[in-house]
């Protein structure tokens, strides 16, 4: 049997930071500087499909991704606070988008952004596959289930309130319901 090295104090956070049980990964300015065994599995990337990447490709858009590094940001320069967390989506290798715990923890309080870690936990084993969503839908989608109304999402997306109602009107075709609560219900159950 080989014993694993743990000789130095060094090589013994190595191996809990790998290992661990909770995907985690450390971010500069929102790049993937490390990540370990746990990231793998949850997301379905190979650390090198990782490492020295924007953590934008763990989001299912480049608003969510946009919307939540500002809001993240903005809390911890306003607070002063080192942690942030929240739910979110996020997506994996093969697309497949699911609920996360986020947890957040900045090394840096001057500079929230330049050394982070952070850990995600799958909320629900519910993941969603069954409806094929182009990415404009999905980032509709996102705001609606955000109770956002068709100006503001438009807006938001850089689109008329109109285009935001033909997504709507497509979404409710694709998940089969009647009305908008119901859409969001489906949404978020789906997720």
């Amino acid at each position: 049997m080989q014993l694993i090295d743990t000789s130095t104090t060094q090589k013994a956070s190595s191996l809990g930071f790998q290992e661990s049980p909770v995907a985690q990964i450390i971010v500069r300015y929102r790049r993937i500087i490390e990540a370990n065994k746990a990231v793998e599995r949850l997301f379905g990337y190979t650390r090198a499909d990782l490492i020295n990447r924007s953590v934008q490709r763990l989001y299912p858009s480049t608003a969510d991704f946009n919307q939540i590094g500002e809001r993240c940001e903005a809390r911890m320069r306003e607070t002063g606070d080192t942690n942030y967390e929240d739910e979110r989506f996020m997506q994996a290798s093969d697309k497949t988008i699911f609920w996360v715990q986020a947890k957040g923890a900045t090394l840096s309080p001057q500079d929230p952004f330049s050394l982070m870690i952070w850990s995600f936990e799958k909320i629900a084993d519910k993941s969603y596959r069954s409806v094929d969503l182009s990415p404009r839908e999905r980032e509709v989608a996102h705001h609606l289930v955000n109770g956002r109304t068709s100006r503001e999402i438009g807006e938001a997306l850089n689109i008329s309130h109109r285009t935001v109602e033909v997504h709507r009107a497509r979404l409710m075709r694709k998940f089969n319901v009647k009305n908008t609560a119901a859409l969001v219900s489906e949404i978020v159950h789906a997720f």
